[in-house]
């Protein structure tokens, strides 16, 4: 994979997606809009308007400091209990409860919460990887509002470069039917979160009557293809070329579906 994706549908001129290389590795505290623009520069890459930049949730994390120490957790007894059930070490449990509203699933190997953004995952979003040296045991939280986040990426990288962007913040999430991880959307600015189809007509003319599109988590998924999920190094990439289907933008947070609507939970 070279860092580059192209690809887009009959009625797209075509969509371009390419990796943003050179993004040193983030710390609590950095300016994670200038490290991408400057990054980005120096790439030879402008950003321009309607440009979709993904930026992936571990660096927006670290920029804003939602790390644990798991030398300073004290597990409860309901963490206890639950790395008991689930074979997990009781600090990583006890981390994931601090972040979490419910406890949706837990049995050997597994722990899915509904984290105290609303996403429903495997350990509250809460990761390992690409955090800190292993002997530092240090693990990453979700945002805590990843909406508010891509909107201050945002309205930061405009008044850096002028470019009118939007920006989504993915994050790596299994299915409960399919195997493997896929990158979404958790965090969103300046884009509308779904497509809503229903009243449009198919090839025959039969209206359409439940079709929502979801665009942010199609082009999450897409923008993955070309950053990676382990030590490629790419936590940030450009989307350029798609038209959206309205002008109006919501929050990721619009996706979620509710409990009550919930046929699983």
């Amino acid at each position: 994979m070279n860092g580059s994706l192209s690809c887009g549908p009959p009625e797209q001129e075509g969509i371009r997606i390419f990796a943003i290389p050179g993004i040193p590795l983030v710390q609590p505290g950095d300016d994670l809009a200038a490290l991408i623009v400057e990054a980005a520069g120096s790439a030879g890459i402008s950003l321009i308007d309607e440009d979709i930049v993904v930026v992936a949730q571990k660096v927006v994390s670290k920029a804003e400091g939602r790390l644990v120490r798991l030398a300073d957790v004290m597990p409860g007894a309901e963490a206890l209990r639950l790395a008991e059930e689930t074979g997990k070490d009781a600090r990583v449990v006890q981390a994931v409860l601090d972040d979490s509203n419910a406890v949706v699933r837990a049995r050997a190997g597994v722990l899915i919460v509904e984290q105290s953004g609303g996403w429903v995952c495997a350990h509250g979003g809460l990761d390992h990887s690409n955090v800190a040296p292993e002997e530092e045991e240090t693990v990453a939280l979700l945002p805590a509002d990843a909406d508010a986040s891509a909107a201050a990426l945002r309205a930061s990288i405009e008044e850096t470069t002028g470019a009118a962007v939007a920006v989504l913040i993915s994050d790596s999430h299994g299915r409960p039917w399919k195997m493997g991880t896929v990158g979404v959307c958790i965090g969103c600015a300046g884009l509308p979160a779904l497509w809503d189809q229903r009243g449009l007509t198919d090839l025959f003319g039969y209206e359409l009557v439940a079709s929502e599109e979801c665009i942010i988590d199609e082009l999450c998924a897409a923008a993955t293809l070309v950053m990676g999920q382990s030590s490629e190094g790419r936590p940030a990439a450009v989307v350029r070329g798609y038209r959206q289907p309205s002008a109006e933008d919501a929050p990721a947070r619009s996706i979620q579906r509710p409990a009550e609507k919930d046929l699983f939970r």
